[in-house]
Order: structure tokens, then C-alpha cells, then sequence
């Protein structure tokens, strides 16, 4: 902050200024006391936590991109309304002030002065102004104001006034003989202070003379507004005067801005005044100099101490601070009374009653008068503890209380019921002179007696906590019960006792869940939707239109409230707040919603409330306080604001990131594959965030969930084309289009088009290789395949002979069968015949005495017997069968006789020595001598057979 001595105030007057800001600081706090109770626009508050610098803020300025840059002590601070980035000052020293014009943002500073341009990759670059001069400038010169005038930007210092042309680029310094305490911009002219010689002009490039009025000389003027043709004064202490020949206090009857030590202000685009003080926060005035509100730190500012103040595009006030930033949503549609010390405590109910606004809250009922908004609120005498609703019936005020129900009166707050926890009242039809209430234990009866309302009775056989209650008939009533679910109460005609109890055990229970009665209709609200009551058929029926008002991804409490007007039913989600619209031509109704979310507005879950004070706006109530929502404004307004795209970096794994032009496509090398993007929109509302939604193309094509994500990593992508999209919304009235980013990531070095054409060389030889390989192989192959398939004919061919061969032999052999059943049947025969033939011969043997004729028969048996012929038969049929078998015996022995070879062959048909008898027409036992002859002959070892050695022959 600049000191008194560079003020040039003279130290005989220490004393009295000090006495005179102490008076301001007991004026400021007697102020407060009267003040508590404001209903303040909304204040978005950053300490240096948050933008990561100094605490003091000297100056404020906004790009054409709607970007907010402020002069810290540590540099220029960047606001793009997601994220600050701080740019060092160019010569480690305090960065006092920031102007922009034409793409630059001009800064000074100690002994510096120049202008920081963006770059295509979305950083500032300074340049230096004030180099080329430096010999010029003293050695204590900072730089506390920067204007422009016509092609000039003008940067002042507490010694002299530099100039930089915009088109030929020159640099001229302007000498100022005394001390300059600021420097102000009033329509085309700059006006500046020189201390103890007055207010002046620059005209033709030289300080012109405004006014030495003494009151000019030794007050500290610190900036100029304008009235109705006038040029008012705004001095440090001593409040606005008029600037004439003799100055006049404005406005003439009022003196309070006296009271106030004003470091910065400015006048807004309305004409309305903002002054900025050492110790007492902001004060705005309109345009005629009447307070209308004072925002300190005691309310919501971050400090009390206000060192610059700048209005930007949207008409938000700005306050850089001596520890912090504020921006003060003057236009907002919603105004905020905070209770950030506890007085009230969490507000669960309010209503307008006999015009006095009630405030239900967990520490008892607040009262204030509804046209004096800066009334204090005051605790109704014997109220303490949990306010759970408050009712009016027949100009009635019923309390719910935790310690049961009371009627709140001007001055009184009478005990109707001490039975604990009263959660709502309800009027019975048809029955006015009854209420039925829920309580902690069910349910109860509140009667009207001669004009004064009491408790009548509890109500029998029901004892479920009844938080949610709503008639369906005269009798009937349901209730819900977050844990147990909903009944259908039957009530008997006396409303004494409970006479028949349903529950809907198919309706799905849950947390913050509810009933409300909307348009005559029941409807329960839980996390899957919304349901309406169907009488006819006692069931519920999911509403198709009001369950939009819920997701799975967005709930956030079931809570419906309901208000009369064109805003009929609310909902609470954690984007927004939804609610219904009335058609005004017929009795539909569309959704819509404010997008304040959950974490913004402070809401009890599952105990928000809501209560309409006129036709525009509706009081919400919060766990610090209240809000003030004005829908009419609110749907008046509008949001035109620019996406922007405001860095995007890559880099190599391990390596530290590398920032690109934004609005070019790029190309990125294989190891370079992490890719970071940020983007914002620059809107500075409190309670109104931007979502954003993106998607990567060639990565993912479907875009994500709405969130307020402003930034996005992808690691380790694989070579290829991508795109990525970006878009946002603010609520349901304004969505941008999208921004996007085109870039390559390329093939590594191992598929670089040399590198394929390598492959594809290498490929091509060893495709040659592999086919001349394979033309041999398979030659050979063909040769063995050919080599085989002769073997294999071969082969086939001896299989075919052999199989021939084997067919010749099973025919051989069956001719050898057959050779040997006519050997066996020739043999046969022969024995027959030899055995017929000599049993013939021995019966004619038989007759004494033998007979000539006898005898000769028995001769031509003899001779039968003996026939040669018959042996050449057998022998020809024996040697068919076995025709190597007789050489086979001569070869062996070659000593037999015919007759050996002809017992040899009878042998070997295995004949006995009684089947061989009749062949040689001898008795059996000369069988045995010849066969022991032919042994002899044959020279045969004992233990080896006869038969047996002729049939292995």
C-alpha cells in the first residue's frame, strides 16, 4: 500500500488523520450492527491458496477472452474461471498495475514497464517498454496506474507520466514537477492529482491546471466520476465532492460517505458507485449516492481492505484485496444472507406471516419485519431448540417443534401440545375446525374450540413416525416413512383411531424420501423417480415426465416442495434444482431447472424448503443462512460466454511436458503419446458452474457424463489419428459448441514408411528366399512323392499278386481238398471193394468141398484184389493230392520197393492196419510186419513214429 509519506501528506497532520480513521472504524462497526442482517449478492472468494501467490492484489483488468488478469505481488495472475496461473514479474518485483488493450496486457512495476502478449500455445511472453529508457527512470519509480488515451497507453508513476504509442512503437517520458498520487480516465480526458498543487489535465501532451481549490491541495483524491453533466471528486477521507470552483459534498444531503476510508473505487457501466476501503470492505452506492449495500468481511469478503477494483464485461465487480480476490455477482439473480457465525443455524422452514418473514431453524424461530431487509432477525421468546415446520391456517401461525406445537403470536408463542416432535400440520376436509398433524408417534388432533385452537387427542393404533402426511379422502391419509415405507391409513369417523392399515410393500423406500400434494395429486418422490397416486386402483404409477427431475448419477435428496405461482413442484438434485413451469395458456406444465448445485447452495439433505415472498422471487433456505432466488431475472438473463481450449501439452514418459498451438493441428512423434488438455469457460457466477462433456476420437467416441472436470489425460495412446471435443453448458439455457483438437500421433520408428519400405524389401527377398526353398522342397518332395507312389504301385502290384497268388493257392488248396476227398473216396471205395470182395471169397471158402466154379470166382476175386489197375488209380489221384510225396520217399529212401511206396501212401492218408489189410488183400498182422519191414528199410530211430515221420514229410 502506498505510505502517507509518499502521499506527500505533511506530518503535522498524522495526529488528526489518525484520530479521523479511528472514528471511521467505530462508525463502521455501529454500521455493522445495523447492517447484519443484509441480503447480499453473491461474493466468489480465492485466497492466495487458491491462486497460488502474494496476498495483495494491486490492479485488474480483462482480456478480449474474457480472462481476468490481476497485478500481484508476484506477478501477473491469469484467471480463465477453472484455473489460475501466475507469470513471475519480469524483474522479481511487485507487479502494481494492468491495463489491456488491442491483445496486450500492459503491467508496471519497479523501474519496469511493457506488455505480455499471448502465444498460440495459450502462454503469456513478456516485452519489456521500459528497457530502451531505463536511464530515465528513477531509482525509485513504480508504476500504479496504466490508461490509454487515443493511441496512447500512459503509464504513471508518483514521479512523472510515460507514454508508448501504439503505432510507431516510441517511448517519451512526461516530466511532472511534484508528486503524482494517481492517475484517472474521465470520458476522452486523463486527469491525475499532484500533491499540494491540485487536480490536472493532460492537454497536448503537457499537465494542464483543472483546479487548485485547497480542498483539491491537501485531500488525497482517488478517483472521478460523473453525474448528470458534473464531475464528481472522489476523495480518500473526506467522502465526493462536486468539482467546481467551490466544491460542494455529494450528494448534498447525505454525509456518510465521509465516513469511509476510500483507497480504489470505480464507477460501473450504470452509472452506479463501488468504493473500495482500508478497513470497512466495498460499498455500493447507485448512481445518485445512496447506499445500497456495504460488503465486508464480517458478510462474505475474504478482507476488509480493498486495493483495486475493476467491473468486467458481465457487470461483476472485482476487488483485489490486501489478502485475496473477490468477485461480487451484482447482476445475479440470487441474493444471499449469511449466517456464517451461527445465530440462525440451519433454517428448515419459513413463511410470511402478518407481514413479519419466520425463519424455522435448529435453534429456535427468527423473526424480522419483511420491509426492512437490513432489520435484524430476533429469536421468538421461548422458541428454542429444532423448528421442524411452520403452518398458517385460518390466519394461524402453528409451529412444529421438537418439543411439540405451539401458536406463535405478535408478542407470545403458546404451548398447544407437548407431544414431542410435531413434523406437519394438515387441515381435514370438510372439517375446519380440525388439523391433523404428524408427529415423532404418529399422528394427532388439533381442535378449535370457541375460537381458540387445542389438543384433542392422539390418535389410536398408529404409532409410525409420520414426517410426510397428505389426505387422499375425508378418512384417508397416506403417509411416508423414509425406513418403512408408505401406508394407507383409514382414520374412523371421529378421527379418534386408526381403523385399517395398508402398506405398499412394492413402492421402493429409501433415504430423503417424500410425499407432496401437487395439483390435487399425491405423488412420492425416492431415488428412482416420482410416482402418482392412483385412487382407483390403490396403486402408485411411475409419472414419466416429473420423473426427469431424478437420475441415479445426479440425486441427491427426495425432498419435493411445493409452491403456488407459476413455479409449482421442486426438486434438489446435485446439478441443479428442478422444478415445474406453468403453461400459460392451459394448466400443463414443462421442467425446468437453476443450475445450483448441491455443494454451492448448502441444503440440509432431505430437509430442503423453499417459500415464495412474491410473484419473481422464492426464499431457500440453507444450513448458513438463506437464499434469495429471483426465477424472473434469472430467465431474463443471459449467458454468452466463449470456450476456450486454453493449453494443450504433451510429452514423453519421464520428460517434462511440452506445450502446443492450440489452434493448429499437430503431429506428435511415437514417444511423445501423453497428451494433457484444459479448457474453461470464463464465467465468474458463484452459484452458476459451468459442465463440460469431451470425448477423444479415435480413442472414444462416445462423449462422457456432464461434470465439472476442466481437464483431461490421455497416457501411452497408440499411433494414429484423433480429435478431441470438447463442449459446455451452464444449466439448461446456454450450451456451447464444440471445441476441438486435431492431431497425429505417428508411427513409431519401427513402422516409419522407411522402415515399411525396409519390411517390405527385406520381405521381398525373403519371400525369394522362402519360394526358391520351397520350389526345391517341393521338387524333391515331388520326386519322393513320385518315388513313393512308385513304391507304393509296387507295392500295390505285390499286394495284387500276392493277393492272386494267395487266390491261387485258396484254389489250389481247394483243388488239394478235392483231390483229397477223391483220394479219400477213391481209397474208400477200393477198401469197400476189397472187403466185399473177400468177404464174398471167404463165404465161398466156407462151402465143403470147394466147387470148380467156387474156385473160380474165388480166383477172379484174387485177381480183382491184385489189379494193378486200381493202385494207378489211387496213385494218379494220391499224386494229385500230394504229388511230391512219393519222389519225396524214393529221394529219402531209396531202397523201397512199390509196395513200401504204396503202405508209405496209405500211411500218409493216415490210414490204420485194418483200413490198409483189404488194399493189399493181406490179414492185418501181415500190415504190421510190412509196416515193421518199411520201418527198417527206412532206418527209423524207436521214438520216432512211423505215421507221425511220414506225415511231416
Amino acid at each position: 500500500m502506498k505510505s502517507l509519506k509518499i502521499f506527500g501528506i505533511k506530518s503535522y497532520k498524522l495526529n488528526n488523520i489518525m484520530f479521523r480513521v479511528s472514528l471511521h472504524v467505530c462508525l463502521f462497526f455501529c454500521f455493522l450492527g445495523s447492517s447484519y442482517s443484509q441480503e447480499l449478492p453473491p461474493v466468489l472468494s480465492f485466497s492466495p491458496k487458491d491462486y497460488q501467490a502474494d496476498n495483495q492484489n494491486w490492479s485488474i483488468t480483462q482480456g478480449e477472452n474474457k480472462h481476468i488478469y490481476i497485478a500481484n505481488n508476484k506477478g501477473l495472475l491469469e484467471y480463465d474461471g477453472e484455473a489460475w496461473t501466475l507469470y513471475p514479474s519480469p524483474n522479481q518485483t511487485i507487479l502494481r498495475s494492468v491495463f489491456f488493450h488491442d491483445d496486450k496486457i500492459y503491467s508496471g512495476s519497479y523501474r519496469e514497464f511493457g506488455y505480455w502478449e499471448k502465444q498460440s500455445t495459450g502462454e503469456l511472453d513478456y516485452n519489456s517498454l521500459s528497457l530502451d529508457i531505463i536511464d530515465s527512470i528513477g531509482t525509485d519509480e513504480q508504476f500504479w496506474t496504466i490508461e490509454r488515451l487515443e493511441d496512447w497507453i500512459i503509464f504513471q508513476s508518483l514521479d512523472h507520466l510515460y507514454t508508448y504509442h501504439t503505432d510507431d512503437k516510441s517511448v517519451n517520458k512526461i516530466s511532472i514537477e511534484g508528486s503524482i498520487s494517481k492517475m484517472f480516465k474521465l470520458e476522452s480526458d486523463l486527469y491525475f492529482q499532484i500533491v499540494n498543487k491540485g487536480l490536472f489535465k493532460i492537454e497536448d501532451g503537457t499537465p494542464s491546471l483543472v483546479s487548485n481549490h485547497d480542498f483539491f491541495t491537501t485531500n488525497l483524491i482517488t478517483n472521478l466520476y460523473t453525474y448528470k453533466n458534473q464531475i464528481l471528486v472522489q476523495t480518500e477521507t473526506e467522502g465526493i465532492y462536486t468539482l467546481e470552483e467551490a466544491p460542494q459534498l455529494w450528494p448534498s444531503n447525505f454525509t456518510r460517505l465521509n465516513t469511509f476510508n476510500v483507497y480504489a473505487s470505480l464507477q460501473k457501466t450504470d452509472g452506479g458507485l463501488v468504493l473500495g476501503t482500508i478497513s470497512q470492505g466495498a460499498i455500493f452506492l447507485t448512481p445518485e449516492g445512496r447506499i445500497i449495500n456495504q460488503i465486508s468481511q464480517q458478510e462474505s469478503l475474504t478482507n476488509n481492505t480493498v486495493l483495486s477494483v475493476f467491473e468486467d464485461i458481465d457487470r461483476n465487480v472485482w476487488l483485489g484485496l490486501d489478502n485475496g480476490i473477490d468477485c461480487v455477482n451484482i447482476n445475479s439473480s440470487i441474493s444471499v444472507f449469511n449466517d456464517d457465525k451461527g445465530i440462525l443455524g440451519t433454517i428448515y422452514t419459513s413463511i410470511v406471516h402478518n407481514n413479519r418473514l419466520y425463519l424455522g431453524t435448529n435453534q429456535g424461530l427468527f423473526y424480522r419485519t419483511v420491509e426492512s431487509p437490513g432489520e435484524d432477525f430476533k429469536l421468538v421468546e421461548g422458541s428454542k431448540g429444532q423448528v421442524w415446520t411452520l403452518k398458517s391456517i385460518d390466519d394461524t401461525l402453528f409451529c412444529g417443534h421438537n418439543n411439540g406445537t405451539f401458536v406463535v403470536g405478535d408478542n407470545d408463542f403458546e404451548q398447544l401440545s407437548d407431544l414431542l416432535g410435531t413434523w406437519c400440520f394438515k387441515t381435514v376436509p370438510n372439517q375446519p375446525s380440525l388439523i391433523l398433524q404428524g408427529n415423532y408417534s404418529g399422528l394427532s388432533v388439533l381442535e378449535k374450540v370457541s375460537g381458540q385452537w387445542q389438543f384433542r387427542n392422539k390418535i389410536k393404533n398408529f404409532d409410525v413416525s409420520s414426517k410426510f402426511v397428505e389426505f387422499i379422502s375425508p378418512n384417508e391419509v397416506l403417509i411416508d416413512h423414509e425406513y418403512k415405507g408408505v401406508y394407507r391409513i383409514s382414520l374412523d369417523k371421529d378421527f379418534t383411531q386408526v381403523s385399517k392399515i395398508y402398506q405398499y410393500l412394492d413402492l421402493e423406500k429409501g433415504l430423503y424420501s417424500s410425499l407432496a400434494k401437487f395439483k390435487g395429486q399425491v405423488y412420492y418422490a425416492h431415488q428412482k423417480g416420482i410416482w402418482k397416486f392412483q385412487m382407483d386402483d390403490n396403486t402408485f404409477q411411475k409419472d414419466s415426465l416429473l420423473s426427469q427431475m431424478y437420475s441415479e448419477e445426479t440425486y441427491s435428496s427426495g425432498k419435493l416442495a411445493v409452491t403456488d405461482g407459476e413455479i409449482g413442484l421442486w426438486s434438489f438434485n446435485k446439478n441443479s434444482i428442478d422444478f415445474t413451469l406453468q403453461g400459460k395458456v392451459n394448466d400443463s406444465y414443462r421442467l425446468a431447472s437453476i443450475p445450483i448445485t448441491s455443494d454451492s447452495r448448502g441444503t440440509m439433505a432431505g430437509y430442503e424448503n423453499i417459500l415464495q415472498l412474491n410473484d419473481d422471487e422464492y426464499l431457500l433456505g440453507l444450513t448458513q443462512g438463506y437464499m434469495v432466488i429471483n426465477y424472473n431475472k434469472f430467465s431474463k438473463s443471459k449467458i454468452d460466454q466463449p470456450l476456450n481450449l486454453t493449453s494443450v501439452q504433451y510429452w514423453e514418459n519421464g520428460k517434462e511436458p511440452v506445450s502446443l498451438t492450440t489452434d493448429q493441428p499437430a503431429v506428435l512423434k511415437n514417444k511423445f503419446n501423453n497428451i494433457h488438455f484444459s479448457f474453461s469457460v470464463p464465467h465468474f457466477e458463484k452459484y452458476f458452474s459451468p459442465e463440460y462433456q469431451f470425448r477423444l476420437k479415435g480413442f472414444l467416441e462416445d462423449w462422457t457424463a456432464w461434470g465439472s472436470k476442466n481437464e483431461m489425460t490421455y497416457s501411452n495412446l497408440s499411433y494414429g489419428d484423433y480429435e478431441f471435443q470438447v463442449r459446455a453448458r451452464i444449466g439448461e439455457r446456454y450450451q456451447t459448441s464444440p471445441k476441438s483438437f486435431v492431431y497425429t500421433v505417428e508411427r513409431p520408428f519401427a513402422f516409419s514408411n522407411l522402415m515399411l519400405m525396409v519390411y517390405l524389401l527385406i520381405s521381398i527377398v525373403f519371400f525369394s528366399v522362402v519360394h526358391t526353398f520351397y520350389r526345391r522342397y517341393y521338387k524333391k518332395q515331388k520326386i519322393e512323392l513320385k518315388r513313393k507312389a512308385n513304391q507304393e504301385l509296387e507295392l500295390k502290384e505285390l499286394e495284387n499278386e500276392q493277393e492272386l497268388m494267395q487266390v491261387k493257392n485258396e484254389q489250389l488248396k481247394q483243388d488239394i481238398e478235392s483231390k483229397n476227398r477223391e483220394l479219400a473216396v477213391s481209397t474208400m471205395s477200393l477198401i469197400k471193394k476189397n472187403e466185399f470182395l473177400n468177404s464174398i471169397k471167404e463165404e465161398l471158402q466156407k462151402s465143403k468141398p470147394l466147387q470148380a466154379s467156387s474156385k473160380k470166382v474165388i480166383k477172379i476175386i484174387d485177381k480183382n484184389i491184385n489189379n494193378s489197375d486200381d493202385w494207378k488209380i489211387f496213385e494218379e489221384a494220391f499224386n494229385n493230392a500230394d504229388k511230391d510225396f512219393l519222389k519225396k520217399m524214393k529221394s529219402k529212401h531209396n531202397s523201397l520197393t512199390p509196395n513200401d511206396l504204396r503202405l508209405s501212401a496209405y500211411l500218409r492218408l493216415n490210414l490204420s492196419s485194418k483200413e490198409i489189410a483189404p488194399l493189399f488183400n493181406i490179414s492185418t498182422k501181415s500190415v504190421e510186419v510190412k509196416r515193421y519191414r518199411l520201418r527198417k528199410k527206412m532206418d527209423l530211430p524207436r521214438e520216432i513214429g512211423l505215421t507221425d515221420y511220414i506225415l511231416e514229410i
